[in-house]
């Protein structure tokens, strides 16, 4: 992906509100590149919690995941709070296949953990935090 496809998000926008699940996936890996951006990141949460399709909340999860920062973790661990079993358990399994697969990683995932846990800004909902707190406790 090119640093201008990066600029300007919106045909990835277009993209996550098509009846095609794979199209949506899609729309959500590209969209995580771009999270700050404040089109994508009213549209990601949607992805995160897509109820057509749970193969678009998991691509999404680990494309954001994949980033390896606070905001991404952010992201996903927001959208398991008072989503559904069957969301909640794509996410996690997201969490598993990005986060999980060797020391470091698990180590990295402590760490943005740990962060989002000692956040006090007003980015971190109680239960963002919460859910960094119980990620952080199975990983100690």
């Amino acid at each position: 992906m090119t640093g201008s496809e990066l600029d300007d998000p919106t045909p990835f926008l277009r993209d996550s509100a098509s009846p095609s699940w794979s199209v949506r996936a899609a729309a959500g890996r590209r969209l995580a590149a771009a999270a700050e951006h404040p089109g994508a990141a009213e549209v990601l949460p949607r992805l995160l919690r897509d109820g057509q399709d749970t193969f678009v909340v998991q691509e999404t999860a680990e494309a954001l995941l994949e980033r390896g920062d606070v905001l991404g973790l952010r992201m996903v661990l927001a959208a398991r709070v008072g989503t559904n079993d069957d969301v909640r358990d794509h996410i996690g399994a997201a969490i598993l296949n990005v986060c999980c697969q060797s020391d470091e990683d698990a180590e990295r995932l402590a760490a943005l953990c740990s962060a989002l846990v000692s956040d006090a800004g007003p980015d971190v909902d109680g239960g963002v935090r919460g859910e960094a707190h119980d990620l952080l406790g199975r990983l100690r």
